[in-house]
């Protein structure tokens, strides 16, 4: 029982990480090429990937979904009465997927916030600029 409840966060945590990261991908990733000078990049991409063009137009649905399942990984990460077993070997196994879990949940956290700001803030505050 211990070793699939430290699997379902290593799990929750894999899932988020690879949602988060489509938001990337979606949003974020052309938004950056175009700001940078590589409209022509963008054009190439969404011609050989036109699943790029669906996933920016349902991005509103992806931002809130991968933000659902990083609830969802933050609460198996550290919700109450969750401990280590006393063995050494399994506590030891039990540390190492804990920190795992954490280290994929705040990767998937900082891509997630990335695409984010890239997303739907990046061009607001440009205009409010004035750039």
């Amino acid at each position: 029982m211990a070793v699939a409840s430290r699997n379902r966060g290593v799990g929750f945590s894999s899932l988020a990480l690879l949602v988060s990261t489509g938001t990337l991908v979606c949003c974020a990733l052309p938004i950056i090429l175009v700001g940078v000078g590589l409209g022509a990049t963008v054009v190439a991409l969404t011609s050989a990937f036109p699943f790029l063009l669906t996933m920016s137009e349902h991005k509103l649905w992806i931002f809130a979904g991968s933000a659902v399942l990083l609830g969802i990984t933050a609460w198996t990460i550290w919700r109450s009465g969750r401990a280590c077993p006393t063995d050494s070997v399994l506590a030891a196994q039990c540390r190492k997927f804990q920190r795992v879990s954490r280290i994929m949940f705040w990767s998937g956290v900082g891509i997630w916030g990335v695409g984010f700001t890239a997303a739907y803030i990046a061009l607001p505050v440009r205009i409010w600029l004035g750039l």
